[in-house]
């Protein structure tokens, strides 16, 4: 269980660090152009590091030292987290590239389409500073919930 039987580990892990890396997000935009934007920082799309790949792979990490890496849950954390990591550079990041490429041809041709969000994914190195940062974070958590 965790803290006294109240709280999962594992989702103490997914708290942790999906906090962990928009803390480190909002601290990088910070330290770039000195201004507090913690509230989009905090459920902004794309940045260093991946949020996503970093809570992923420390649910994977937690899973790998709790239950083993010979465990079938592992086994499904392990392409879980794949999957999303995968999705974050080439599919998230395609898509948000057309996006900015759709508002820039309606922009040049003044239209009255209103310009559609675009979404950002991430770069293979945010994504695997977003994984490093999970695994560390699992282990932290593992060893803390013993």
């Amino acid at each position: 269980m965790g803290l006294g039987g109240f709280v999962s580990s594992y989702l103490i892990t997914v708290f942790v660090a999906w906090f962990g890396a928009h803390i480190v997000k909002y601290l990088i935009s910070y330290s770039k152009d000195k201004t507090h934007k913690f509230g989009s920082d905090l459920f902004t799309s794309g940045g260093m590091p991946s949020s996503h790949s970093a809570t992923a792979m420390a649910l994977t990490t937690l899973i790998g030292l709790k239950d083993g890496i010979d465990s079938g849950l592992f086994g499904l954390a392990t392409l879980f987290t794949l999957i999303v990591m995968y999705d974050a550079t080439k599919v998230r990041r395609s898509t948000g590239e057309q996006g900015l490429a759709i508002q820039q041809l309606i922009k040049e041709q003044h239209s009255a389409v209103k310009l559609p969000r675009a979404a950002q994914g991430h770069t293979p190195l945010e994504v695997a500073i977003g994984a490093c940062l999970g695994v560390l974070i699992g282990a932290v958590v593992f060893l803390s919930t013993r």
